[in-house]
Parts: structure tokens; C-alpha cells; sequence
């Protein structure tokens, strides 16, 4: 919502790169796609096309690769949430006026939503794609191809038209004694561009004067129509007028530059004709140069899109040297190179280092099956992960045992926070579980100490943990060197 105004656009940042950085990190792609096509759009409110091709180019990469569904949400909800990432690209699209990659992305949406939208959101894709099209008719007209541009006009109206029935159902705030066209500015433009005319001239003006005709698109688009209609009933002064205001009251925003274009030459065109014939060829002259500059951002996207393919995919084969392929953690190789990084950075001292075992996990295995148990164990990880802190890494050491790096962890604070995994996952539901708990064991490093003698230690502490009973965290302190007597600290009662 922070994204509809440039004067809010500062205050969605935050917002933006918090999103970005946690569906990263959870490996959530439709969502981070989503959030790039978002940024896109902070960019162009500030005024930067380049930085916003570059972010759709990279969410449009991600959505292009086999996208496995989250059963977590249930495939309607999960096909919903693709179809919403893949309208936020078009948006985008459609702005930067790369129109046929937007129209072709509007149809995967579409695809989506008719499968498994709700009357709402079939309202929303549908108004989009109207938007888009009039946005595309616009600049097909810029370079005199205007039967093209009518078709798209027609095209709009039509779907204008066929909105009607999904938007009475739909959350939108509405009138319901008034139809669709009437209450959202781009349906009753449609119906106005695709048909110029008298007839539309009341409508469009109560649009105007609507709250709903806050964007700069809806301004724009609007401000056209009515335009064309007024000069259609040889009201040529007001129509000129309602273009200045249009204009005048777009001084501070550059979020739609394609639209812009258009509206300045429709103004500049109808304000003043003492050039005739010499002012439409200059205006076509440079509308052709401009239409030669959006091949360019095409092949630019394309290019753009091809690289973030093939980094997605370096990344990926990177990715899976690393990864756990059972419950997508780190592996024993990840988690080598990155305690031995720890070990050599000043800054991540203290670092506490914990190993986790699960506790009743043969029986598991040997009671129900392997496939059973394999869902304990993602169940587990997935557990764990979204209980540790945000800078702690997780990762499967083998069978089903889990190693935790907890940096800048004293071994009081990362007994507290391992107590929380032991506790998260005694409260899952037993028939998720199948009742198995953790026994953890946690030591802090000793100075010059090597990965492979603080994770024996770590390891002697879960024994110590499940000599106890199990369920609980072990916590070796004061340990003296190789040899000599450890001392630990007694688990926590549950």
C-alpha cells in the first residue's frame, strides 16, 4: 500500500527488504518474486527504470524455473500466490511499456487464476490486464499503427465488460446499485477510448472526481479518455483544460513514464495546432526514435533475464554441493567450511557450538518406515530452523543429528536458546513427531581449539544429555584440558 504514492514510498524500504531477506532465506520463491517485482515498483516511483528492469528481470527468472508446489498451503492457495507474483511483474512490465512480455506473463497469470481464483482475485487480474492493454493501445497509436491500437482498445472494453460479474462478488469497496465501470476509473476509460463519445462524458468526469483515481496511471488514462470524448463533442477548450490539470498534477511523480509520454503529446498536439502538418510529423519523428528505445530496454530485459537464469542456475548446482537433500539444511561439507570460518573470525567470538540428537528416532524407523521417519526428520529441521535466531547456522551432521554454530553466543545465551528448539519440538503434535525429542549437547571454544575437537566435546555433552534422559540440554562449562575432569551444568527441569 506504501507503494501507491511516491510520497510513501520511503516508508515501504524496510518493509521491502525485510520481506526480500526472509523468503530468501526460507527458500520461499514465489514470495521472493513477489518481493522483487515489489522493489520493482519502489524504483520506478523513484524514478529509476534501469534498477527496475533489473529486479523483474530477476523474479521473472525465478518464476521461469520448475516451480514445485508448497503443500503447506494447499495448491489452490500456493496457485494463488503465483498468479499474484506474476500480475506484480506485469505491472511492472507495463509501466516500463515492455508490453508484449507483460501481455505474455498477464496470460500465465490468468492460467493460474482461473484454475483456482476466488471472484476477487479473477476482478483484479482482469482490471490489470485492462490496464494493460489500454496502456499498450496508447503507444501503438504514438507511432501511428492506430487500427493495432483499437483493437487493444476494443479488447479492454470487452474485458471491462466481462469484470462485471466477479466484481460484484469481489472485496472490493463498492456501490452495488452502480456497475463496475462506473466506480473504477480504468473500466469506465476502457469503454471510453474503445468508443469515444458523448455518451461517456458524465461517467468519466465522476471518475475523476472519485478518490479511487489516486494513481498516476488512473489519472493519466482517464484524463485521455475524457479528453477525446470532449473534443468528440466539440468541447475542444475543456478538453485541452482537463489535459493541463492532468498534466499540472503529475509534477512530482515519474512512475509512469511510458504514459506520460502519451499524455504530453495528446496535450501538446490539441493545445496548440498552429504548426498543423510540420508539429504531427515532428511528434511521429520522435515517437518512432522513442519506440526504437523501447527495443533496446526489450533486448535489455531479455539479456537481463538470460543472466539471471544462469545464475540462478550456477547457484542452484553451487547450492546443492552444499544442501541437504532430505531436509535442505546445510551439509556436513557446508557446515566444515563454515565453523572453520567462525573459527578464524575475531568477531563471531564468543561461539557456542551445539550438537542435537533425536531422541527415539530408531524406533521410528523400525516401527512405522523409512518414509516415515524421513518426514520426522524435514519436520524437525524445519522445526529447528525457524526457532533459532536469524545469524545461527543449522546444519544435518548425518543419521539424525543436527549441528548448531551460535556466533556471538555466550554458552548461557545459547543454552537458552537451545532450550527453546528442545521445547518447540516437544510441543509438536505427536502425530507429526512421532514423539521424538532432542538431546542436545552445547560447548563454548576454547582458544586455538580445531572444528573436529569442539565438536567431539559437543558430541561427550549430548551423551551427557541423554545419560540424563534425554529431552534436555547439556551444557559442558569450565572444561579443562584433554584428559582431565569436565564439569557440566544440569539440564533445566521440564
Amino acid at each position: 500500500m506504501r507503494l501507491s504514492s511516491a510520497e510513501l514510498v520511503d516508508n515501504a524500504d524496510e518493509l521491502l527488504d525485510e520481506l526480500h531477506s526472509h523468503t530468501h532465506r526460507h527458500g520461499l520463491v514465489v514470495l521472493e518474486a513477489d518481493a522483487l517485482a515489489l522493489r520493482g515498483r519502489r524504483e520506478l516511483l523513484l524514478g529509476s527504470e534501469d534498477a527496475a528492469l533489473s529486479e523483474v528481470a530477476q523474479g521473472l527468472a525465478m518464476l521461469d524455473e520448475e516451480l514445485v508446489p508448497d503443500t503447506a498451503l494447499g495448491r489452490r492457495s500456493w496457485e494463488r500466490l503465483l498468479a499474484t507474483s506474476l500480475i506484480d511483474i506485469g505491472v511492472v512490465l507495463t509501466q516500463l511499456g515492455i508490453n508484449e512480455m507483460a501481455d505474455s506473463v498477464m496470460a500465465r497469470a490468468h492460467q493460474r487464476i482461473r484454475e483456482s481464483g476466488g471472484p476477487h482475485e479473477i476482478a483484479v487480474h482482469m482490471i490489470n490486464r485492462c490496464r494493460m492493454l489500454l496502456g499498450w493501445g496508447l503507444r501503438l497509436e504514438r507511432v501511428g499503427q492506430h487500427d493495432e491500437a483499437g483493437e487493444r482498445f476494443s479488447t479492454a472494453s470487452a474485458i471491462a465488460v466481462a469484470v462485471e460479474g466477479p466484481w460484484r462478488e469481489s472485496l472490493f469497496p463498492r456501490m452495488t446499485d452502480r456497475p463496475a465501470a462506473e466506480q473504477m476509473p480504468v473500466l469506465g476509460a476502457a469503454h471510453a477510448l474503445a468508443q469515444p463519445g458523448e455518451q461517456h462524458i458524465t461517467r468519466l468526469q465522476l471518475l475523476r472526481g472519485l478518490n479511487r483515481a489516486v494513481h498516476p496511471r488512473e489519472k493519466i488514462i482517464v484524463g485521455l479518455a475524457l479528453s477525446r470524448c470532449l473534443q468528440g463533442a466539440d468541447r475542444t477548450d475543456e478538453a485541452v483544460q482537463v489535459l493541463t490539470d492532468t498534466r499540472e498534477g503529475l509534477d512530482n511523480d515519474s512512475s509512469e513514464p511510458t504514459l506520460r509520454i502519451s499524455l504530453a503529446r495528446e496535450h501538446a498536439l490539441l493545445a496548440d495546432d498552429s504548426s498543423g502538418e510540420a508539429q504531427r510529423a515532428y511528434a511521429l519523428e520522435l515517437e518512432n526514435e522513442l519506440w526504437m528505445m523501447r527495443e533496446s530496454r526489450l533486448n535489455a530485459l531479455v539479456t537481463r533475464l538470460d543472466h539471471a537464469r544462469l545464475n540462478r542456475a550456477h547457484n542452484a548446482i553451487t547450492q546443492q554441493a552444499l544442501q541437504d537433500p532430505l531436509t535442505g539444511l546445510s551439509n556436513r561439507r557446508a557446515l566444515d567450511d563454515r565453523l572453520r570460518g567462525l573459527l578464524g573470525e575475531s568477531e563471531s567470538q564468543p561461539l557456542s557450538v551445539a550438537l542435537v540428537d533425536l531422541d527415539g528416532f530408531k524406533e521410528v524407523n523400525d516401527h512405522a518406515s523409512h518414509a516415515e521417519g524421513d518426514d520426522v526428520l524435514r519436520v524437525v529441521a524445519g522445526t529447528l530452523r525457524d526457532t533459532l535466531r536469524g545469524n545461527d547456522f543449522l546444519a544435518r551432521y548425518g543419521g539424525d543429528e543436527f549441528v548448531v554454530l551460535l556466533p556471538g553466543a555466550t554458552l548461557a545465551a545459547a543454552e537458552a536458546a537451545l532450550q527453546r528448539i528442545v521445547e518447540a519440538v516437544d510441543r509438536l503434535p505427536k502425530g507429526i513427531s512421532r514423539g521424538v525429542t532432542l538431546s542436545v549437547g552445547v560447548v563454548s571454544i576454547r582458544p586455538g581449539e580445531t572444528s573436529e575437537q569442539v565438536l567431539a566435546r559437543a558430541d561427550a555433552a549430548m551423551y551427557q544429555a541423554k545419560r540424563r534422559g534425554g529431552a534436555r540440554v547439556a551444557a559442558f562449562i569450565n572444561e579443562p584440558e584433554p584428559g582431565g575432569e569436565q564439569s557440566w551444568t544440569p539440564p533445566r527441569p521440564r
